[in-house]
């Protein structure tokens, strides 16, 4: 004999919420956000993400057990603006900006260097993943706007270049 489902009232607000959150935190990063707040079939969520911090990526010397902790949010990005004549190249996401392809190796471009279309000028790394990030346009590289092994967000300007004319 079968017995009668029993009803889960109680646990359906839970698991709700559970789901809920879960879609939202695989969101943050994707579409570049700190904050979210929804309230859906009577569960309310809301997530804040604190500014990400590298935990010692294979770029960055190990800390020793002297080393000072890192503190848990970075300073505001002042706002660039291009001047006339540059083209900034931006974050297509959030994460960890990073000048070389290794803590070895000499970095992909310096100031004062000219580029091609489509060449590598520096990687992001984002969830555990190196990005290749390519100029959009041939030209010389006036300033490198982001320090080596510090956590950007998505459209914050890294270089500034002057097009080839």
């Amino acid at each position: 004999m079968a017995r009668p489902a029993r009803p889960r009232r109680e646990a359906d607000p839970d698991r709700r919420a559970v789901a809920l959150t879960r879609r939202l935190a695989a969101l943050l990063s994707p579409l570049g956000l700190s904050e979210i707040e929804v309230e859906a079939a009577g569960v309310r969520v809301r997530l804040h993400r604190a500014t990400p911090v590298p935990l010692a990526p294979h770029h960055t010397p190990a800390a020793g057990a002297g080393a000072a902790a890192m503190p848990a949010t970075a300073a505001e990005p002042a706002p660039v603006e291009a001047t006339a004549g540059t083209v900034p190249i931006e974050s297509p996401m959030v994460g960890t900006f990073y000048r070389a392809p290794s803590p070895t190796a000499g970095p992909y471009v310096r100031e004062g260097d000219v580029v091609k279309e489509s060449q590598v000028v520096c990687i992001i790394e984002a969830m555990k993943l190196m990005n290749e990030i390519e100029s959009k346009v041939g030209g010389r590289i006036v300033k490198i706007l982001a320090e080596n092994g510090q956590a950007v967000e998505y459209g914050q300007p890294l270089f500034l270049i002057e097009p080839q004319r």
